[in-house]
């Protein structure tokens, strides 16, 4: 029987680490190795989840959760932080053979590449994803075909009020993707329209327009299970691919 991916959270205690936290608590296969937030040091993750206590307790640093775990060294990173916090966090996971699957955006092109780079270098696999849904993935492969076809298109990216960054990371890849669908990397830029309400969770739509038609592809994503199913896939991922680097889910289906 395989033995179970060892894995730290960072970000445990925000909306989308708890909904990652709570699958590896409960898929086979996988082990909450530790968890890392700036919010709830010292608690039970799973008092935190509203379950029984699982024995992870919430540190407030990598390091300070790598020193907590017994048995064998945990091998993957999972990121649901902020830009600050992960330019911190990610080098020093990579350095220690940790394997990193980020859903952290705000990070820059230069950046990523940074990070990618070192993963190659030290021999682990990296996931640097903008967005984990399946939706959001098809709804930028449908886009980039659709590409070929309208010349016009523009997107509107919505989200939660206290979502910091703007325009969002799926918003900045869909409009890279757009771009390099037909060929126009040097030409204007795809226009961007970001919006910030409460009541919202993550919503994209991508407009095409033409002579007497619209086209428009849209993705909803009402609740942070959404991501679950494509965080655990690129856990699998970068183990199983050792000095490889995605940056979209798509890569690793």
């Amino acid at each position: 029987m395989l033995e179970p991916i060892r894995v730290v959270v960072a970000g445990a205690t925000g909306k989308v680490g708890r909904e990652v936290c709570r699958a590896l608590l409960r898929e086979p296969g996988f082990r909450l190795a530790g968890a890392v937030a700036r919010s709830g040091a010292g608690r039970d993750v799973g008092e935190l989840l509203g379950s029984e206590p699982v024995g992870v307790p919430v540190s407030r640093s990598l390091d300070e959760a790598l020193a907590r775990c017994t048995g064998d060294p945990p091998q993957v990173l999972v990121d649901f932080t902020t830009a600050e916090a992960a330019r911190e966090t990610l080098p020093a996971a990579i350095r220690k053979q940790m394997a990193p699957v980020v859903g952290t955006t705000g990070l820059s092109r230069a950046e990523l590449a940074a990070l990618a780079a070192a993963c190659r270098e030290a021999g682990v696999g990296g996931a640097f994803v903008a967005n984990f849904a399946i939706g959001a993935m098809l709804m930028m492969r449908f886009a980039a075909e659709a590409r070929r076809f309208f010349p016009h298109v523009e997107i509107i990216e919505m989200h939660h009020h206290t979502k910091l960054d703007a325009p969002s990371g799926t918003a900045i890849r869909t409009r890279e993707r757009l771009e390099a669908a037909r060929g126009d990397l040097q030409g204007p830029s795809v226009p961007v329209h970001s919006v910030r309400l409460p009541g919202l969770v993550a919503h994209q739509e991508v407009i095409f327009g033409g002579p007497g038609q619209t086209l428009t592809i849209r993705h909803d994503a009402t609740s942070r299970e959404s991501y679950v199913p494509g965080v655990l896939l690129a856990c699998r991922w970068v183990l199983a691919h050792p000095g490889e680097v995605a940056f979209d889910l798509e890569e690793m289906v």
